[in-house]
């Protein structure tokens, strides 16, 4: 660590750009959501300013503690907050990055030259939406000391609390967020902070983080890693097969923007490419990806011909081509970032493009020149994935969905409805023939359409798109759904805004499901993304009682249900049949009349995490696919339609 500087890191430091207002008021503009996310996104804005500390050069160790009654404790040993009297506020230093909005060291330039942080609102925003926050800083010797009450009001003036050494310096926050805001929830789920503290310990090397929860004998995770990105690479890839050996790693430095990328191909057919600025995740893309995709093509189409495995008669690679099979991190750290896009996630700095394209296609070009045995693997998974594009590109103009005379029957197989509005439309993908016949006769004409699947369809996690292209369940499901698929994908044209999975409540109902779900991940993220995708949820149970009839869907349910009963009540409990033994009143009454039935809404929160799940449960190995099917088959939320 670098504590030459320290004298400069001062009330001068920080600048003032407006007061802290309404964030009680509009919460949502500060954290997206009072949901669980906007919860846990608290978190972060605490972790950010001890982030900014360790990019500064300043802090090595970075402790997140789960209390038992819920609170958050994020302790750094950065150089601890300006404790002096601010000039244009007349508070302390401390009282100003909690009270005052906009307040923080990431504005002048001078102190962060690169900041996780984008806004500075963290701690202000943090503190305006907790029960209570407190901070203690550890500084010239002293331990400093305020805490907030009642969103944000200072209980005391920041004071001098104890002696500590003069080696010591950091920073500790703590505070509990406030129930009348987050409503949903106020508990911290472990799991979803180890993801990202993992993450974070990933995009910055050497950075030791520790995730501690005290709610459950002291659980602990710590992670340090020397690799840095080639690491993130490594574990993305452990339920893959790379086909190469070495972890490609390249990084550079031009005009005080960092770009760092590590890569590694692996035998499936999917890229995973993701990107980051300042450590914060660049869903949708940006200069800095941009910059390295081009760089990618480009040099793979050189390299190739410059060993003749493209001839001069062949058509250059394209990036769909180079990316199939790739696992990629691109971390950029840039002083003064841009973003853009829907999210704000996107990075629209133009002059990284072309540095992050000059950076890698250096460092890149010379690994394959160093490494022909590799070279030749990698350029040779690219050559084969050109092949298939073309075949692929043939298979789906028989896919496409011109008009409504194009689609009638399917072959006997989709039965439309009549309404042409996608808004209300929804189709149900249901399982076998004869739950087909019966949901067919118990459907609502209007709205919903059916489309019966003969079997499993096939398992696209281990198949290209043109292989996937010439399976005939696929193919009739791209082309009822309109949008198309791969460069022809357009979620405009979706057909239902509802796509419906209907299958039997067991193991081999749980497989089609994961089989289509995994269908959808791989060819139409966006629907799925957009929230198009549900599972239908047939009873298990049929209790009646007197005139009343009750369908629950498991034991647990029936159980609960049960005891809510007068004890001299007389009742009758069925297991319900499977989907293909209903007949149409059945059906519909249980599963297709929108004022009764239960959805399941499908939902993709993470990208990793759900790659990470498809590849190990759609892959090679079968035994954590059975297990997963049996215990856990999707990843949803119990939704009431």
């Amino acid at each position: 660590m670098n504590n030459n500087d320290n004298k400069k890191y001062d009330s001068s430091s920080i600048q003032v750009l407006e007061g802290l207002e309404a964030v009680r008021k509009r919460p949502g503009m500060y954290i997206g959501t009072t949901g669980s996310r906007g919860l846990h996104h608290l978190v972060w804005e605490i972790v950010d300013n001890s982030i900014d500390e360790a990019l500064a050069g300043f802090c090595d160790t970075i402790e997140i503690i789960i209390g038992k009654s819920n609170t958050i404790t994020v302790k750094d040993n950065g150089r601890g907050i300006p404790v002096d009297i601010h000039p244009k506020t007349g508070l302390s230093t401390v009282e100003t990055v909690y009270t005052v909005l906009h307040a923080g060291g990431k504005f002048g330039g001078g102190v962060y030259k690169v900041s996780g942080g984008l806004h500075g609102v963290g701690a202000s925003v943090v503190n305006a939406l907790s029960s209570w926050l407190e901070v203690k800083v550890y500084r010239d010797g002293n331990v400093y000391y305020q805490k907030y009450v009642n969103g944000g009001k200072p209980e005391g003036k920041l004071e001098v609390i104890g002696e500590c050494s003069k080696d010591r310096t950091g920073t500790t926050v703590t505070f509990k967020p406030d129930p009348e805001i987050f409503e949903e929830t106020t508990v911290f789920d472990y799991d979803t902070l180890k993801q990202r503290v993992r993450e974070l310990a990933f995009l910055n090397r050497n950075l030791k983080l520790v995730l501690i929860d005290e709610r459950e004998d002291n659980k602990k995770d710590e992670f340090l890693y020397e690799g840095g990105i080639t690491e993130y690479v490594k574990m993305l890839n452990k339920t893959k097969k790379p086909i190469h050996e070495d972890i490609i790693d390249v990084s550079g430095i031009e005009k005080d923007i960092s770009i760092e990328v590590a890569l590694q191909y692996n035998e499936s057919y999917n890229s995973n490419i993701y990107s980051f600025v300042n450590n914060i995740n660049t869903h949708e893309g940006g200069t800095h990806e941009d910059g390295v995709r081009m760089a990618l093509t480009r040099i793979l189409n050189k390299y190739a011909r410059s060993i003749n495995a493209l001839k001069e008669k062949d058509d250059n690679l394209l990036g769909e081509d180079v990316k199939e099979g790739i696992t990629m991190i691109v971390s950029c750290k840039h002083p003064n970032p841009q973003f853009e896009g829907q999210t704000k996630t996107k990075l629209g700095n133009i002059e990284v493009r072309q540095i992050a394209s000059k950076i890698f296609a250096e460092g890149f070009e010379r690994f394959l020149m160093e490494n022909p045995n590799q070279a030749k693997i990698i350029v040779q998974k690219a050559i084969t994935a050109s092949h298939a594009r073309v075949a692929a590109k043939r298979a789906r103009e028989t896919t496409r969905r011109k008009g409504d005379l194009d689609v009638i029957n399917f072959g006997g197989k989709l039965v439309d409805c009549k309404d042409r509005d996608p808004s209300k439309c929804e189709i149900f993908l249901v399982e076998g023939d004869s739950a087909g016949g019966s949901a067919i006769k118990g459907r609502d004409s209007m709205t919903q359409a059916i489309l019966p699947l003969r079997g499993k369809i096939l398992n696209v996690e281990k198949a290209r798109l043109d292989r996937a292209l010439s399976n005939e369940e696929i193919k009739t499901i791209i082309t009822a759904f309109g949008t198309g698929i791969g460069q022809d994908f357009d979620l405009s044209k979706l057909r239902y805004h509802k796509i419906i999975i209907m299958t039997d409540a067991d193991v081999d109902g749980s497989h089609i499901r994961v089989l289509l779900l995994t269908l959808f991940y791989r060819f139409f993220r966006p629907i799925v993304e957009a929230g198009h995708v549900y599972a239908a949820q047939p009873p298990l149970f049929c209790i009646k009682h007197g005139k009343t009839i009750k369908y629950v869907l498991n034991e647990e349910e029936r159980d609960e249900y049960l005891a809510s009963l007068k004890e001299n009540t007389k009742y009758d409990i069925m297991r319900m049949k499977g989907l293909g033994e209903m007949n149409a009143e059945e059906l519909n009454e249980t599963t297709m009349d929108i004022n009764k039935r239960i959805l399941r809404k499908i939902t993709v929160d993470d990208a990793i995490m759900a790659d990470e799940a498809f590849s190990k449960l759609m892959g090679d190995e079968v035994e954590p696919r059975r297990k997963f099917i049996e215990e856990n088959a999707t990843y949803v939320t119990n939704l009431d339609v």
